[in-house]
């Protein structure tokens, strides 16, 4: 479906993935997986992560748009298209 952009992760980075662009920054050392993402608000994600340290999965905090900032992005034009996201398959 177009306008759907994809989060996982790679070894100790999260992965944002939308179009042609490929987001990569630091993830916490314990995340082994996003199981799901719960919400998409215009940049900011609340997704459940599973962490080495935690039997079941917990509720995590994304906020893209000071990543997209620092990358010299134009947040608005970059994010605007985007209608929801969801968990990579690994």
């Amino acid at each position: 479906m177009s306008g759907v952009a994809a989060l996982s992760n790679e070894k100790n980075y999260t992965v944002f993935q939308f179009g042609n662009h490929v987001i990569r920054f630091i993830a916490p050392y314990s995340l082994e997986r996003y199981t799901a993402v719960k919400e998409w608000d215009n940049g900011y994600l609340v997704v459940m992560a599973k962490y080495k340290h935690n039997e079941k999965p917990e509720e995590e905090y994304i906020d893209l748009v000071p990543i997209l900032q620092n990358l010299y992005f134009d947040v608005d034009k970059f994010l605007n298209p985007i209608k929801g996201v969801e968990v990579a398959n690994g």
